[in-house]
């Protein structure tokens, strides 16, 4: 995380983010300490995720409802389809869609767990807390940068973001980096999960629609995560 990600629509409730307008929307959780979590997401996950959250390097060593539910969608939609991926995460902090999605679906190449080099140490520990070296590779992505050589090589089709939406100026640093990934393959699928915290940020949705394909996903738990403030999208080039 950074500190500055053929069926019918949905039939549960119609509920527009742009519908709500109190700053104090959502708290945010509470810190805290150090410590392991054991996560299979309600049994989607024969063997669960090993989780070691640490805010020594900033809150993206938390875990964050946003991950939890873009992990357990990706799982129960997309576990087939996901294994001849080439899967990035953006602002993964301690990476728990990453490691989800890699026990989970078990893709072909290596997934590409990425964020700030503050967040690196987590997303090493993580990794090999779950025996997963080698399969999800731990990388530095800092949002507006150019894209590192092996990025640009590996040239990502799926990329997954939770809780990317978090701090305001950070929003066109983020911008141009989908953008930069959406550029290198154009059938590129953006995962996007966020939780709504203030008005403001619904003005990166409004940014990514004038430049992106943006859709509002079909989940069966969307009901019960839209009351907490919680949304989910895919982005793609625009046709």
């Amino acid at each position: 995380m950074l500190e500055l990600n053929g069926k019918d629509r949905s039939p549960s409730p119609e509920f527009s983010p742009f519908a709500l307008t109190n700053e104090g929307l959502t708290a945010l959780p509470v810190y805290k300490a150090a410590g392991d979590t054991a996560l299979d997401f309600g049994g989607l996950l024969d063997d669960p995720v090993k989780l070691h959250e640490d805010l020594a390097s900033g809150c993206g060593g938390q875990l964050w409802p946003a991950g939890m539910v873009l992990a357990k969608h990706m799982l129960r939609y997309h576990r087939d389809k996901l294994q001849h991926a080439r899967i990035l995460e953006l602002g993964a902090g301690g990476g728990i869609v990453s490691l989800a999605v890699a026990k989970g679906v078990r893709p072909n190449s290596p997934l590409y767990m990425t964020d700030q080099p503050e967040m690196e140490s987590l997303m090493k520990h993580n990794i090999t807390l779950n025996a997963l070296d080698g399969k999800v590779l731990p990388k530095i992505l800092n949002w507006g940068e150019p894209l590192s050589a092996d990025i640009v090589d590996f040239k990502p089709d799926t990329i997954l973001a939770a809780d990317c939406v978090y701090f305001e100026p950070a929003f066109p640093l983020l911008m141009q980096t989908l953008k930069d990934l959406l550029a290198l393959c154009p059938s590129t699928t953006v995962y996007f999960c966020f939780m709504k915290r203030r008005r403001a940020d619904m003005q990166f949705i409004k940014v990514a629609k004038k430049a992106l394909q943006v859709t509002e996903v079909v989940d069966e738990d969307r009901a019960v995560f839209s009351r907490q403030g919680l949304f989910l999208y895919t982005f793609s080039s625009r046709k």
